[in-house]
């Protein structure tokens, strides 16, 4: 008995995994390793198959560099080339993008941390930002941001050190500052203002900035 091709419609109902890329941007590919994401091409050991699901599951906690998947891969006993092959397509699909990391990181630090853009280049470096992307990114961060950020860290610490005499409370903001990743003439800079002028002897604080 004859019977009428069934519609796009029918074919894509609920109970049928869809060929296009799923709401969440994960292709279907990248997410077969996760229990319950779809068919299973490999044996649920095979390398590839367990790196998709490390990096599936750091990446859904936070976003990481491609350096930080390679090292937890490698720290879990995933072989060289199976993490490349996952790594590479993680890059090519956008879950692994170290620039826009790189730029939203950098902005996020000197925000809310006061991170000076040398703090920030540091941090990169550690999570194995490629140079290119660390100098892009603290490019955002330009002098009179540092020098805003250097004066309000000054202002909160001040309320902490009223009662101390003002050698000891430059040194201590100086401190700060150079943690903070700042130069030590924009310190020395910023605390005297805080500091209402004085000379406070920074110079000759011991401090190696």
């Amino acid at each position: 008995m004859w019977s009428r091709p069934r519609s796009t419609s029918e074919m894509s109902a609920p109970g049928r995994p869809s060929r296009t890329t799923p709401p969440d941007g994960v292709p279907p590919d990248v997410r077969r390793a996760v229990p319950g994401g779809g068919a299973e091409p490999h044996p649920p050991d095979a390398p590839e198959s367990v790196a998709r699901a490390i990096c599936l599951r750091l990446l859904d906690r936070q976003a990481r560099t491609r350096t930080e998947l390679a090292d937890a891969l490698r720290a879990r006993g995933i072989p060289d080339d199976a993490a490349a092959t996952v790594l590479d397509r993680f890059t090519e699909v956008g879950l692994i993008d170290d620039a826009a990391l790189a730029d939203g990181y950098a902005l996020a630090q000197h925000r809310e941390r006061g991170l000076a853009g040398r703090a920030v280049a540091l941090r990169l470096r550690q999570r194995g930002v490629a140079e290119d992307a660390v100098r892009a990114a603290v490019d955002q961060i330009g002098g009179d941001s540092e020098l805003m950020a250097a004066r309000m860290l000054v202002e909160r610490r001040l309320r902490s050190l009223r009662g101390l005499g003002p050698q000891v409370q430059a040194r201590r903001l100086v401190s700060l500052l150079a943690r903070k990743g700042y130069s030590s003439s924009v310190a020395h800079r910023v605390v005297r203002e805080g500091l209402g002028g004085d000379e406070i002897g920074t110079e000759q604080s011991g401090l190696d900035l």
